[in-house]
Order: structure tokens, then sequence, then C-alpha cells
């Protein structure tokens, strides 16, 4: 078992990960079986948290995801990877990353695995229901509440196209615009799809025996529903990131390669924090594509360092042999 620590590490890290996500652990335990000397250091605040079950994850589908990050935990300490439990205040552009209240910790390399917050509304009830039966991604959850009456509650951007995506899950999807403004195209697309209209404000979510039942509008109306749906505000926790000086896109959000390599030589990000739209299962790719960059930058540093050495070793020996041949040939 992996027991997380505050102790400091000795001596520089080939890789600190921030984040033992899906994306930090994957991305550690590749590294670790690599032999590298790994820090994973993680605050403890996961964005799945609320969730009872994760989904789409071959051989792991309808696993808890606290079981999820249980098990990858035990198998980084199995190849020698440090798990540091704190929150990182910042990282310098020398890769010493400074813990709050803690140690600093040396790396060659950094991966940031943060992930991001959901912003949700001022909705009476929606923080209480969030991960439970109100929810975000229908190809996480939607199979679960399928072909019951489901509501998409219509506070951001998202809610359209998250609406016409749930009516492949049930017939009896209600969709509550609330103060979004809609277009006329998104109107008729809606009632195309078989959609069913609630005008007006959301007051609360009504609850009772710790289920959700309706959604209760200002002017006095409660539509039964047996679950809900919405779009949250999705805001990276990047700033260790942007802090570096990482090039971000026209979004505001921090870009990377392929690999999750960032603009700043020797920063990698991946998972959440970089991609909104990562599930779980993602992000643990994005960990492993990341953790092969990295090693191999790594090797090509490492063997650039070796070529250094041999050459100074040779030059050395060369000029010895040479002071050698020179005091025989005068005797």
């Amino acid at each position: 078992m992996n027991e997380a620590t505050n102790a400091p590490d000795d001596g520089v890290r080939d890789v600190v990960v921030v984040g033992a996500g899906a994306a930090g652990l994957n991305a550690a335990l590749l590294l670790g079986r690599a032999r590298r000397r790994v820090t994973v250091i993680d605050a403890g605040r996961p964005r799945n948290a609320p969730a009872a079950h994760m989904h789409g994850f071959l051989s792991r589908d309808g696993l808890p995801p606290a079981t999820l990050l249980a098990l990858g935990r035990a198998e980084i300490a199995r190849y020698g990877v440090r798990l540091v439990q704190g929150r990182v205040e910042h990282i310098d552009h020398g890769f010493h990353v400074h813990l709050v209240g803690g140690p600093v910790i040396e790396a060659r390399r950094v991966l940031v695995a943060t992930g991001l917050r959901d912003e949700l509304p001022d909705i009476p009830g929606v923080r209480e229901r969030w991960g439970r039966d109100l929810l975000h991604c229908p190809y996480c959850h939607g199979y679960e509440v399928r072909d019951q009456p489901l509501a998409v509650l219509g506070t951001g951007p998202g809610a359209v196209h998250q609406a016409l995506l749930l009516r492949q899950w049930s017939d009896d999807v209600a969709f509550f615009p609330h103060t979004l403004e809609l277009t006329a195209a998104d109107r008729e697309r809606l009632e195309a799809r078989g959609l069913r209209m609630v005008e007006g404000e959301i007051e609360h979510l009504v609850v009772e025996d710790d289920r959700l039942r309706g959604i209760a509008l200002t002017d006095g109306r409660v539509v039964p529903r047996a679950a809900a749906f919405l779009f949250p505000r999705m805001v990276p926790h990047d700033e260790l990131l942007t802090g570096l000086g990482c090039d971000r896109d026209d979004n505001g959000w921090v870009v990377t390669d392929r690999t999750g390599r960032t603009s700043v030589p020797g920063v990698w990000a991946a998972g959440n924090v970089i991609d909104p739209r990562a599930q779980v299962v993602t992000a643990a790719g994005m960990g492993s594509a990341a953790a092969f960059a990295i090693n191999t930058d790594l090797l090509d540093e490492d063997v650039d360092h070796a070529v250094e050495r041999h050459r100074a070793t040779a030059a050395a020996a060369g000029t010895t042999g040479g002071h050698g041949a020179s005091r025989g040939a005068g005797r």
C-alpha cells in the first residue's frame, strides 16, 4: 500500500507529476516502470469525487472513482514512485516545485495534471445533487438513467447540444431554457428532436427522501423529473502552467502538442487541465503519451551528457598518452 507522505524527497527527481488523477497516475506508472525517479504530488480533491461510479473505461466500467485511484496509487508504489500529499504553490523555471507550507522538490521535468473545476449555477439544490442525480456527461451517466423522465437545465451554452444528445437515452426529455437565450434555430432543432420545452426560470431542485423529484419554477409549477443534466462552466486548474508562461489558445486554455508538451521546455500537461472533454480513460491515455515523450526527452539529455563525459575522458586519456610517448622518446 502506498501511503502518502509529507516528507521531502532526497535528491533531484527525474519527473515531478502534479496531480494524482488518471492522467497523473498513469504517467507515473509508465515512468516508474522506465526506472525513472518520480514523485507525484496530490492535493486529494478529485473532480469526480461526488460520482458513485465511472463508466466508459474498458475493464473498469462501473468502478467507483475512488477505487480506481486507490488501485493506481498501489500500482505506482510497486515501481518506487513516491506520493506526496500536498498542494503545489508554484514552480520556478529551474523546476523547483514549492509546496504550500512544505518542502521544495527539484525536478528535471514536470508534468501538470491538475484537472479542472466545475463552476455550477447558483440554484438551490444544484451543489447538493451534483454527481448524484444532477449530472453532466451523457456518455458517463446517460445509460444509468435511460428511459426515465429527464431534465436539461439551460444554464450554459452547451445545454442545447446536451439536450439533443440525451434523446438517445430517453424519449422523455424536458428542456428548461431558464435564463438562456435560445435562437429560432435552436428551438426548431429541439422541437424536431421531440424535446418538451418548459419555459420559465428555475427556482430550485425538488428533493425528497434524498432523491431528485422535480424542477420547481418561480411561478410555482413543479415539473416531475427523475434526473437532470446541466453543462457547467469548466475552469482549468492551470495556475502552475500559466505561472511558468505556457502559451494559451484564444479560449484561454493551455496549448500542447499531441504528447502534452507545452511551449515551455521541460513542461508537459495532461488530462482535464488542457482538455475539458477528456473522460477518465482519455486522461489516462494522455498521461501515457506524456510519459513516453518525457522519458524520450530525458533519454536525449542523458545521452548528450554521456557523450560529453566520453569525449572529456577520451581527450584526457589522449593528452596523458601523448606526454608519456614524448617522455619515452627522450630517454
